[in-house]
């Protein structure tokens, strides 16, 4: 018999809602070991979609992000829709069914999530959560056999991420993680860049990305330590990646590093990468003050993103007065739900794999370790 969304939602109240208020607590999902194999997420899928019909997209968190940018991104997309939800909110779904003719039988809790496994309209899990339940959601979806995108930061620590990897590759579906940036064009073009070495060898590289908030409260999953609140995982991630990309390398080192923690949970973090070719980078990350820019400067010259991460409105110059491109307005959401859809399609590599998502938190563990014992920390 189809279950009607009255059922939904009084099944989730009778067996349910204690069980999704304990996950955000439960210990066991800030910690999992896993093996190393970050080419996993090359994996095919065992069955691809059809190319000639939108993949369905079910969204895994029905917070802010979810509601103000990606279920609104999706409506602009070629390649994908929205077409399920799952929530451990139930008064959300009348709203969520309302706004997006989403049907009762694509309905799902927290508590029935391995359901969707039987469900052929839904071909994509989304996972829009706190940071410290991104393992244990990407886990419980690639093995109902669902394509897997999950929010940045990836997970609390790498073995954390390399849990999603490898239930990923187990299961045969493909997994990328939401670094919008990738797919914005005056970044791609600043990547270009960086390849063809077009201003000479990078000599300094610095991100900042923060705004000028408070110090969220402690009763907030964002003022909370053990779920990844705090300014260098929310913020701090796209200096991460932003040098990352920026750079095209990975940092041998942190070399140092400082945070400023009135309570818990870190304000302000700054730090400086070290490079195997000598390259020492700075990265600067606040919710208290503002700052948001990637800086590159090479030897016959420099380029930058400024804003580096805003949601519109990137723009990109150079030391010789070129502008990268014509900043977009929003869109950013749009173009990497349809790029991480053509790959699932066209079993096309993504732009950010879950190995890359990893290593960014191989980074910002090692932030962390450096702010606290003052050390140089090898990454």
């Amino acid at each position: 018999m189809k279950e009607t969304i009255t059922t939904t939602r009084r099944r989730f109240l009778r067996q349910s809602a204690a069980a999704a208020t304990g996950l955000l607590l439960a210990p066991g999902i800030i910690g999992c070991g896993g093996k190393s194999a970050a080419t996993a997420t090359a994996a095919a899928p065992a069955s691809a979609p059809e190319k000639n019909r939108k993949l369905g997209i079910a969204l895994l968190g029905l917070g802010s992000y979810a509601k103000g940018q990606i279920a609104p991104s999706l409506q602009f997309t070629q390649h994908c829709q929205l077409a399920g939800i799952i929530t451990g909110s139930p008064e959300k779904i009348p709203e969520w069914q309302s706004s997006y003719g989403i049907k009762d039988e694509n309905v799902y809790t927290y508590d029935n999530l391995e359901e969707i496994a039987d469900n052929p309209e839904i071909d994509v899990i989304y996972v829009i959560t706190p940071t410290a339940t991104h393992k244990d959601f990407a886990v419980r979806a690639a093995k109902a056999g669902k394509h897997v995108w999950c929010e940045k930061p990836m997970a609390m620590t790498p073995q954390d991420c390399q849990a999603i990897i490898d239930a990923c590759a187990e299961n045969n579906v493909r997994l990328s993680i939401g670094y919008r940036m990738l797919h914005e064009p005056n970044t791609q073009s600043l990547i270009e860049l960086t390849k063809q070495q077009a201003y000479g060898k990078i000599t300094e590289a610095t991100a900042e990305a923060g705004y000028a908030g408070s110090d969220p409260p402690t009763d907030y999953w964002r003022g909370q330590r053990a779920m990844g609140g705090g300014a260098l995982y929310d913020m701090g991630v796209y200096t991460v990646n932003g040098l990352r990309y920026g750079t095209q390398m990975s940092p041998l080192a942190v070399l140092e590093a400082r945070q400023e923690r009135p309570t818990e949970v870190d304000v302000t973090t700054e730090y400086v990468l070290e490079y195997a070719n000598g390259l020492r980078a700075r990265g600067w990350t606040s919710v208290v003050e503002d700052n948001n820019r990637l800086r590159i400067e090479a030897e016959r010259g420099w380029y930058e993103l400024s804003p580096l991460q805003s949601y519109g409105g990137v723009k990109g110059e150079t030391s010789d007065g070129k502008l990268l491109g014509p900043a977009i307005s929003g869109k950013q959401q749009t173009l990497q739900m349809d790029n991480d859809a053509l790959a699932i399609l066209n079993d096309s590599p993504v732009r950010a794999p879950g190995s890359m998502g990893k290593d960014d938190i191989r980074v910002i563990r090692a932030v962390i370790e450096s702010a606290e014992t003052g050390k140089r920390v090898v990454i």
